[in-house]
């Protein structure tokens, strides 16, 4: 079993739906759960064609955090 990290954008039309360790599976849906249907069959599709064209498949599993900074307390230092 590998593990692909999603993360999803609020668009004007619904969302937006992107692997992070394989950023050519994109897809859209009106709303989150249809974009994630949509992402799941993007990337099926996906990994079918790599193995047609025996293209290495993106290792997936990897690990990302969110790394918190307050922005406006940002300052130059001498």
């Amino acid at each position: 079993m590998t593990n692909y990290t999603a993360r999803y954008f609020k668009t004007e039309s619904g969302y937006m739906g992107q692997l992070m360790e394989w950023p050519e599976v994109v897809t859209e849906g009106s709303d989150l759960e249809e974009c994630r249907a949509m992402l799941r069959d993007a990337l099926k599709q996906m990994i079918l064609a790599y193995r047609r064209l025996e293209k290495e498949i993106p290792v997936g599993n990897a690990l990302f955090e969110q790394v918190p900074i307050e922005v406006g307390h940002v300052r130059e230092t001498a």
